[in-house]
């Protein structure tokens, strides 16, 4: 399993991280803080709240790494998944 950050950015005034899981040809993508999907191509339920449960005990780390990620440094080296 692949875990993939954004940077902080604004949506509605707050500040928001999108959060990326990949694995094989299958893939979800969440908001935090909220922990609620947006997408999903391939997990089944029980996956997705495994999931969401994941960001859940780990919301604090995963924002500290959402804070770290400079968004000009990583479009210049062709986006997150470089």
């Amino acid at each position: 399993m692949r875990l993939l950050v954004s940077g902080i950015t604004t949506k509605d005034n707050k500040k928001i991280a999108y959060v990326r899981f990949e694995d094989g040809d299958k893939s979800a993508e969440a908001i935090v803080p909220d922990c609620e999907f947006i997408a999903n191509e391939g997990f089944d339920d029980r996956q997705l709240g495994d999931l969401r449960d994941y960001l859940k005990e780990n919301l604090k780390t995963i924002e500290e790494a959402a804070r770290g990620v400079n968004p000009v440094t990583a479009m210049m080296k062709g986006g997150p998944r470089n």
